[in-house]
């Protein structure tokens, strides 16, 4: 029937769910909230996927309701399915086929692979909701469709507002993660009136607090050539809980800004026309007079000829980190070769 993401699917849940639904993909908050509201307001039991065997299921999937005098189906949720899926694809496939009428099933997955025999069947004849916590052009997401969803969907769950530019400043500097942006959404909300809107500028000192200052102490050792002093500064976010896949948009939120400053004085130098770097880093994204002339000394100190690279060396780093399944102890050791690499450049 169709594949829809958890941006567009959550905000207009469907009046009537498929009899099989597979919610997948990496961001278990998506998940969680496409569970939620697919399931809302009906009988449901659950399963851990982890345990639950085709049998514990059979006779669950042929009952129906006993709460729901109207005739609704019972909704049954196996939650962490992915070895419930593995350990019963024939099962599985033989029941999509010729689902029952008196249940509905809702499988929660990090993953689904799109050339397997269950993805196809739930997508030519149920529904799949995509939870992937970055754009997916299969699915019919894009950047503006992330921040519409931050914009309404997850600024209405603490009723408030928040101007698009702020979403962006939020998605920037902490990543992809929907749950650690709902979260900072939930604290900024406290920081303004009820009829107010957070703004860009309440994002930046709000959010970066201490640890967007030393965001910027790595960022100055980096362009001193001090890898030392890098890593120390590094090891300290690190030591303070923050993890490295999300301290990454953090670190590269202010070197990307310097690289796309570059690729603009390059990009006029080649056209014939001179800009001001203070210019350059203006359009890059340094708003305040302060800012512009600390990420002026930086890129000064950095150098053109490293410069150059940190755009490709970010998305390097960016690709590598998202590339598989995450563990902390090898992010961490990508972030910090990151880290020396940039650093080590400058000496």
């Amino acid at each position: 029937m169709t594949l829809i993401h958890a941006f567009e699917m959550l905000p207009a849940p469907p009046a009537s769910v498929p009899d099989v639904v597979a919610v997948f993909g990496a961001d278990a908050s998506l998940r969680s909230w496409s569970m939620q509201a697919l399931a809302a307001g009906g009988d449901v039991t659950q399963f851990d996927g982890e345990t639950t065997k085709w049998a514990d299921l059979r006779d669950d999937l042929a009952t129906a309701s006993l709460f729901d005098m109207g005739g609704g189906k019972r909704t049954i949720m196996v939650r962490g399915a992915d070895k419930f899926v593995s350990d019963h694809r024939p099962e599985l496939e033989k029941y999509l086929a010729k689902p029952g009428s008196a249940s509905r099933l809702i499988l929660d997955l990090e993953s689904l692979a799109s050339n397997t025999r269950i993805y196809k069947a739930i997508l030519k004849d149920h529904m799949l909701v995509a939870c992937g916590n970055s754009t997916d052009a299969k699915a019919g997401v894009t950047a503006a469709t992330r921040r519409k969803f931050l914009t309404g969907y997850v600024a209405a769950r603490h009723k408030t507002k928040i101007e698009k530019s702020a979403a962006d400043a939020l998605h920037e500097m902490l990543g992809d993660e929907i749950g650690m942006l709902d979260t900072e959404i939930a604290k900024l909300a406290l920081y303004i009136d009820p009829a107010g809107k957070i703004e860009e500028a309440l994002v930046r000192d709000v959010v970066a607090g201490w640890q967007g200052k030393t965001v910027w102490q790595i960022t100055d050792a980096i362009a001193a050539g001090d890898a030392a002093e890098a890593i120390r500064q590094l090891d300290k976010l690190l030591s303070g809980g923050q993890r490295a896949i999300a301290l990454l948009p953090q670190i590269a939120w202010s070197l990307r800004r310097l690289g796309m400053a570059t690729a603009l004085v390059e990009q006029r130098e080649r056209s014939g026309r001179r800009i001001q770097l203070e210019d350059a880093l203006s359009s890059a994204g340094f708003r305040r007079p302060s800012d512009i002339q600390q990420a002026k000394k930086q890129l000064l100190g950095i150098g053109r000829v490293r410069a150059r690279q940190l755009l490709p060396w970010l998305l390097d780093a960016d690709l590598r980190l998202k590339g598989t399944h995450s563990a902390e102890g090898r992010d961490r050791f990508l972030l910090e070769q990151l880290v020396m690499k940039l650093a080590k450049s400058a000496s």
